[in-house]
């Protein structure tokens, strides 16, 4: 629902009928429609910092780290959260869960600066502002939620293929 009518429009009743259950029986669950949103991202940030960690402790080079990044974060984002524009609006989160979904967010960013720098370092990507690098990433990742169809010619695994390939071998130092 939030990515159908996005979070502003979509009600708990839209989002009660989407998942077949009752109004009331959603309220079971959640308190209203942010705590569903809060829920949703602090889930989908928890699943890719776990990824992240999994990547890192891999033992790969930083060039097969930073793809894997970048597919485990689409994959999250557009199979598992189907899109969710909730996922760039956080600004809709009342002060003290959106520094929790912040905290997350610079969590999983570290990740992704520490791949960068540790590729810059051995030499398998070119000298670049790692912060500027992985903002470009994220910014470019986080993105495509708002113009990715899922009935549209690609797949999410397509998507990220591509993102991973556009990304990496932007970085890639020359040999």
């Amino acid at each position: 629902m939030f990515r159908r009518k996005g979070y502003a429009a979509a009600t708990t009743e839209d989002i009660a009928g989407a998942v077949g259950m009752t109004k009331g029986s959603l309220y079971y669950y959640f308190r209203d429609k942010q705590e569903i949103a809060f829920f949703c991202q602090s889930w989908a940030l928890d699943r890719m910092i776990a990824d992240a960690e999994r990547i890192r402790k891999s033992g790969a080079a930083a060039v097969q780290r930073l793809r894997l990044l970048i597919k485990t974060q689409m994959q999250t984002m557009l199979d598992a959260l189907h899109g969710t524009a909730a996922h760039i609006q956080m600004d809709a989160f009342e002060p003290a869960k959106w520094r929790k979904l912040v905290d997350k967010r610079d969590r999983y960013e570290a990740e992704m600066r520490r791949t960068i720098a540790d590729g810059v370092r051995k030499m398998e990507f070119r000298p670049v502002d790692t912060a500027v690098a992985t903002r470009a990433i994220l910014g470019a990742v986080n993105w495509s939620i708002t113009w990715f169809r899922p009935d549209g010619p690609m797949k999410p695994e397509d998507l990220a293929d591509s993102f991973s390939e556009i990304f990496v071998n932007g970085l890639r130092a020359k040999k």
